[in-house]
């Protein structure tokens, strides 16, 4: 009896469409924000994050930012302080 696998995802109904935005990885005082969401080893996974951007980007700098409520929105003061310190920011869900 052979084995049949069926794939079970359907077709996207949506066009994906590129994603434009970007950071300048080349410059040298770039400054990237890790924000951990609140959920269980967010923070741990952004540890692994981190150690496997510097190994690409070893100039960079990291700064860390915690919502520490999974169910609630980065305040507007939260995110006010990531655009003014980072020019790029790796966002993690944590399970």
């Amino acid at each position: 009896m052979a084995v049949h696998f069926v794939d079970p995802r359907a077709d996207s109904a949506v066009a994906p469409s590129p994603y434009l935005l970007s950071a300048a990885m080349t410059d040298d005082s770039l400054s990237i924000g890790l924000l951990a969401n609140g959920f269980p080893d967010s923070v741990e996974f952004l540890d692994h994050v981190e150690a496997a951007l510097t190994a690409s980007l070893p100039n960079a700098s990291f700064r860390r930012y915690n919502k520490g409520d999974a169910s609630a929105v980065a305040s507007d003061e939260l995110l006010e302080t990531i655009a003014s310190e980072c020019g790029a920011l790796v966002a993690a869900y944590g399970h």
